[in-house]
């Protein structure tokens, strides 16, 4: 053990720091001698002035990641533990920022004022420190917010192969949170960097980046930083939610985290178990999925909602990382190929999606509509799929059915980068439900769904300020949307 002296006017500090000495480098890790008293999630310091973390350790020897390029560091070289664990700068400050993994500004826009500093790692908040879900979170998806509804502390899986539009409709989400209130989080883990930058165009082009933090852990950087990425995001929002504020935290995607952490583990020469994956991989994900929730009013009632996002290979859910993540969230999005090839957008498979707590949180109005659009539009998927080859000969009920589930199939198919709000939602609804749109044609439809919204703002202003206050479809609101729908279908329908 040893100290150093630094002098200063009028007074004197002391600051103690146990020394070791790096014994070997392999790759990112990096093996010490000489700090007994080492434990895990302690922050050290090498000789070049980068930053490692503490991984593991025994009597002798310490296990460190580091936190930054490690080709500067050399055997031989001095090791600094200062005796802190790894904490992050967090504050207001941070919103519109881009920072890296240990909250360094990454945009060019000067240092990030701090307000207070959060340890990276902790244990989640306890099931007494919690509240049942109570409010619905927008996610600006038709086919979400009705039948796999999102609720403000939820964690939902989103889940499908490569390029199936899973970050576009978690960009939706969080471009749909404007004006809301919620502090938007998005974490970008192993990605290429051109992948973050499209991310940033597209939220710039949205004007969303004033209420999101961009946490970024690109490829580029290095795998430390990688692992630590996600800790740094939920860090992030667990400062907002205990300010009574709300949280929309992406993590995209946690199956590059697993690889990076499969690596750190071989590294360290931990057994591999299944996939190569180490044991611990599942407690790793889990204690950070259970960071997300909504917290009790007297904590200040706030709430993170996870939207995790996991990469599979030719649509197979029963991969070690994805099977895991299924059974420690509250429900999954499972993204679809083949919907995806054939247009439908979001390729969101009804069959494999589902959403446990959600609907207690869903709006009264949304619900009541909603309740059997799920049934109609499998039924009218197998019915297509009976009747494809048949050109006569159906029922008249075969052919309503029909009828019904390409109008369905036309208000949900949305293009990215466009949220619905929940008000527009409930006037789709109703005209399916009311079977407006059933003899209408397919460009028709189009065309109801792009301007229906301002048409009922027009004429109609009271209608949209009156639902989102009550949030269930009165009789009066009914009969003010009825007697709109029929006057729209009159005169603009051609």
């Amino acid at each position: 053990m040893s100290s150093d002296m630094k002098s200063s006017d009028p007074e004197t500090i002391f600051e103690i720091r146990e020394v070791g000495f790096v014994q070997s480098v392999r790759k990112f890790i990096v093996i010490a001698k000489g700090m007994p008293s080492c434990i895990n999630g302690q922050i050290v310091e090498f000789a070049n002035g980068i930053l490692g973390l503490v991984m593991g350790f025994t009597e002798e020897k310490v296990q460190i990641l580091v936190l930054g390029d490690p080709i500067g560091i050399r055997a031989g070289d001095e090791v600094y533990n200062k005796g802190r664990s790894l904490t992050l700068p967090v504050g207001n400050a941070f919103v519109g920022r881009v920072v890296d993994a240990l909250c360094r500004p990454l945009d060019g826009l000067g240092p990030v004022a701090s307000e207070a500093l959060l340890p990276a790692f902790i244990v989640a908040p306890g099931v007494m420190d919690r509240q049942p879900v109570n409010q619905t979170l927008e996610s600006g998806t038709l086919i979400i917010d009705a039948i796999i509804p999102l609720a403000k502390g939820q964690r939902q899986l989103l889940i499908g192969d490569r390029i199936t539009g899973k970050t576009s409709v978690a960009l939706d989400a969080m471009i749909n949170q404007k004006g809301k209130g919620v502090i938007c989080i998005y974490c970008c883990i192993g990605k290429p960097y051109s992948s973050l930058v499209k991310v940033l165009d597209t939220l710039r082009e949205k004007e969303a980046l004033d209420y999101v933090i961009v946490v970024s852990g690109v490829a580029s950087v290095s795998t430390g930083e990688q692992y630590l990425a996600p800790y740094t995001a939920c860090t992030l929002g667990e400062y907002f939610m205990s300010q009574g504020k709300d949280v929309l935290l992406v993590a995209d995607d946690l199956t590059k985290h697993a690889w990076v952490y499969r690596q750190i583990s071989l590294l360290l020469e931990r057994a591999p178990g299944r996939e190569a994956y180490p044991g611990d991989i599942f407690y790793l994900h889990s204690q950070m999925m259970e960071r997300a929730g909504l917290l009790k009013e007297e904590l200040g009632g706030g709430s993170m909602t996870f939207l995790p996002i996991v990469e599979i290979l030719q649509g197979d859910l029963t991969g070690y990382i994805p099977t895991n993540l299924i059974s420690m969230t509250d429900g999954q999005l499972y993204f679809s190929t083949s919907l995806f090839n054939k247009g439908v957008k979001p390729a969101i498979d009804f069959g494999l999606s589902v959403s446990r707590i959600g609907n207690k949180a869903q709006w009264p109005a949304v619900k009541g509509l909603s309740k059997s659009l799920r049934l109609d539009y499998l039924q009218y998927k197998e019915l297509l799929q009976m009747t494809q080859l048949r050109t006569s000969g159906l029922s008249k009920e075969a052919e309503g059915r029909l009828r019904r589930g390409e109008a369905i199939s036309q208000l949900i198919t949305q293009d990215k980068n466009r949220p619905v709000s929940i008000e527009e939602q409930i006037i789709y609804l109703y005209s399916l439900n009311r079977g407006l749109l059933d003899n209408l044609s397919m460009e028709q439809i189009r065309q109801f769904r792009l301007n229906i919204l301002a048409y009922v703002q027009q004429t109609k202003p009271e209608f949209c300020l009156k639902i989102r206050q009550s949030k269930e479809l009165s009789e009066d609101l009914k009969g003010m949307l009825e007697e709109t729908l029929a006057v729209y279908l009159k005169e603009e329908v051609k």
